[in-house]
């Protein structure tokens, strides 16, 4: 069961790459798939093997607060967000 998951709010994300080389797990990538309202290439999320532990490193270097931290409870029979953490 994953415990956590992050969201990359797409508008403010410049694409600094920080966060792709703070995520210990590499779920974070580089794209040129799509171009957000300030004509610059966000970062995605992709994690298919549900790796992602919500440890916060991508947060924490991310410059413009573009990504919010979801951990989920422990030992709840659903994927039930416990808290949003936000860093910045």
């Amino acid at each position: 069961m994953p415990t956590g998951f992050i969201e990359i709010i797409d508008d403010a994300c410049k694409g600094c790459l920080l966060c792709v080389a703070a995520c210990p797990k590499f779920l974070i990538h580089q794209t040129k798939k799509k171009i957000n309202k300030r004509g610059l290439y966000p970062v995605e999320f992709i994690d298919p093997d549900e790796q992602c532990n919500a440890c916060r490193l991508c947060a924490i270097v991310c410059p413009d607060v573009a990504i919010r931290i979801y951990k989920l409870r422990r030992g709840a029979k659903s994927a039930t967000v416990e808290a949003k953490v936000q860093a910045g």
